[in-house]
This record gives structure tokens, sequence and C-alpha cells, in this order.
């Protein structure tokens, strides 16, 4: 099997699946217990948060785990408003990920101003609109890092420097789900992360959130995270994204080096054959582990599923709207429509594919590519 699909998911690590395994059979205990093997786990999760902080720039006090990414983008979102009067302005842009999307729609609902910004051909937020959407009653600013679709990067420095000198009350909220560990880090007030984009189980994740940045907890319960996040500890998905963050640190250029040339590898191929079409940002410009290329002529559902059947796994767009029928919105706000939309996949990649692996996998697609077309073409 070839795996191209690492923006839904990864595979863990041995070693994070050992470190969780450890904490789930052997140091099992509550953190939260007064014994001393559960304050031993303990001081082993604020040690691990620690280096979690370390490594992206921050505070380990400005830090809270989650389950992943949807939950540290509803609880930035929700708990920062929460934690302010009245109503005003929310922009997000036009590609945000649904757990951004969707909380938007829900404060509509409520009644704050929520506005949407558009973007540029490649993805990429335009930031004069932002400027002009930006008011003095503007309260937040949610816009990812890195489109999971397309692989465009925003700008997230000019975006925060034109919101302190428009808006200098409002508070910028980043979903860094597909850039964490992959781009540098960005000054922001909270930047959501996900573990299991970097090989770490799933249902671990953290928020940073600025020091002097009220929130209020999404959660309440037993006040773990210092009340900012109720719920037992979860010390196996913790210390298995310690694990995870440690290796992506330690081979970070090689890691790097190796997914942009598995990606440029990929495009070199594909860009040879009939009637494809890159979408977003130039190859060698977005993010490098995401690559989105039309097929035209067939429809990207019945080319998933063809190369599927040879072993190849990739996607037609985030694995959270993978069931939802109509257009691509995200393709669509690029003004990517018809036929080019219709044949849109994405391919995403990790530090462990291969360059041989993209060989093969343009080989596949292929000769898919000349059955199918033949078989619509009837």
């Amino acid at each position: 099997m070839i795996y191209f699909d690492n923006s839904a998911t990864t595979a863990v690590l041995p070693a994070s699946a050992e470190a969780a395994r450890r904490y789930m059979t052997d140091i099992y205990f509550n953190p939260a217990a007064a014994y001393s093997p559960a304050v031993a786990a303990d001081r082993d999760v604020l040690a691990a948060k620690g280096r979690l902080a370390h490594t992206m720039n921050v505070e380990a006090s400005e830090l809270i785990f989650t389950a992943g990414g949807t939950e540290s983008n509803n609880t930035a979102i929700f708990g920062s408003l929460a934690a302010r009067r009245g109503t005003g302005r929310v922009i997000i842009s036009a590609v945000e990920h649904p757990s951004v999307t969707e909380p938007a729609a829900s404060l509509s609902e409520r009644g704050y101003d929520v506005v949407t910004v558009g973007v540029d051909a490649s993805g990429a937020v335009r930031l004069d609109e932002l400027k002009s959407l930006l008011t003095p009653d503007t309260l937040l600013v949610s816009i990812m890092h890195v489109n999971n679709e397309v692989g465009s990067i925003n700008d997230i420095a000019a975006i925060y420097a034109a919101m302190r000198k428009q808006s200098p009350s409002s508070l910028l909220h980043v979903d860094g789900v597909q850039a964490f560990m992959k781009e540098p880090s960005v000054p922001c007030d909270m930047y959501s992360i996900s573990g299991h984009k970097l090989h770490a189980p799933k249902g671990i994740g953290a928020l940073y959130v600025k020091s002097g940045v009220r929130i209020k907890p999404y959660l309440m319960g037993g006040g773990q995270e210092g009340g900012m996040r109720s719920g037992t500890t979860n010390v196996p998905g913790i210390m298995g994204l310690d694990a995870a963050v440690a290796d992506y640190a330690a081979h970070i250029s090689e890691y790097h080096a190796n997914t942009r040339a598995v990606k440029m590898r990929l495009y070199s191929n594909l860009s040879r054959l009939r009637d494809v079409r890159l979408n977003g940002p130039a190859a060698d410009a977005g993010a490098a582990h995401i690559l989105n290329m039309s097929f035209l002529g067939v429809r990207g559902e019945v080319l998933l599923n063809a190369l599927s059947e040879r072993g190849l796994c990739v996607s037609t767009g985030s694995a959270c709207a993978a069931h939802k029928k109509g257009k691509n919105r995200i393709l669509t706000a690029m003004g990517i429509t018809g036929d080019r939309q219709e044949g849109a996949i994405r391919f995403s990649f990790c530090p462990f594919n291969t360059v041989s692996e993209a060989d093969t996998a343009a080989q596949i697609i292929e000769d898919q590519l000349l059955i199918l077309r033949r078989f619509r073409r009837r």
C-alpha cells in the first residue's frame, strides 16, 4: 500500500506508540491522585508540557492539552468570546476547516457579526480584503496557518500586524493543525495543534493561549489543566505526543527535505500527463506535504476508488467532509469550478514516504486515467 493521505491522519510512530502503551499498562495512574505513583505520572505530564512549550517557543503555563484540533479550535473561539462582553465582529476565511466554520455559523445565530474574507487563486487569504473588514468592534479573527486541502500558507505575521494596527483589542486565533512542526512558528494570541497529524495517537492536541488572553473553560468539572479543561488527564496521549514531537524536532531538516522531495517528484511526474492541473500555490511554494491536482475528464471520487483498488490511498479533500455531497467549498472559494473541481485529488505526504512511491503512484494514476477516460467518452 502507498499511503498519500497524511493530512487526514498519520501512522503512529513506534516510539510514540510505545510511550502511550507504557502509560496505559505500566504507569496507568490518574495524575490527580495523591499517592506517589500518581504524583510521578503528574510530574511526567508537566515535564512533557514543558518540552512542548519549549518546542513552540512559549511558556508551559500558556498551553492547554485537549483532545485534538476540533476541541482546540472550539475552545479558542467560544472560550475567548465568552470571556468578553457583548457581541461584535468575528472574521474567518472562506477556506477554514469545519471546526471553525461551524462555530462561526453558531455565533452568527447568537447575534455576532460574522464575516468571511476571501482567498486568492492559490487559496491564501486576501490581506487587503481582510484589512478592509477589520473594525474597532472586531473581537476575533480565526485564520488557518496552512490550508488542509491545497497547502496554501497564510502570512500570519502580516495579518497579526494589521490587526494590531486597525483593531488593537481583537484576538487572532490560528488553526495550526496542518502547520505545527512543518512551518515556522507565527505570532498570534491562540494556536491549535493536533497530535495525529504528526504521528502521535489520535485524541490528543493542545491549544496555546497567550499570557493575558482571557478565556472561559469549554469543559467544566474536576478543574484539570489549571481549570481550563476538566476531565481525567489523557496521560498516554500526552506522552505519545511528547515522543512524536521529540522525534520531529530531532530530524526536522531531514523530514522537511524528504517530504518536499516526494511532493516535487510526484508533481513532476503528474504534470507531464495530459489534462492535469495544479490547484493551489506553485508546487515549490506551498506546504511541503500537500499537493492538489485535477485530472480533467474523470470524477475525483471515481479515480479515488480506482486508485484504492490498486493500493494507492488518496483523498478528494478534507476527511471531515469526505461523506458530504455537493461542491467543494474550498476550491469554489479559489475560483476552481466545473470539471476541474470534479476531478480534484489531494495527495498529502509524511517524512516516511519515498520518491520511489511517488514514481509508482504516478504510474498507477496514468494507467487508471487511460481506462477511466476511455470509459467516460463512451
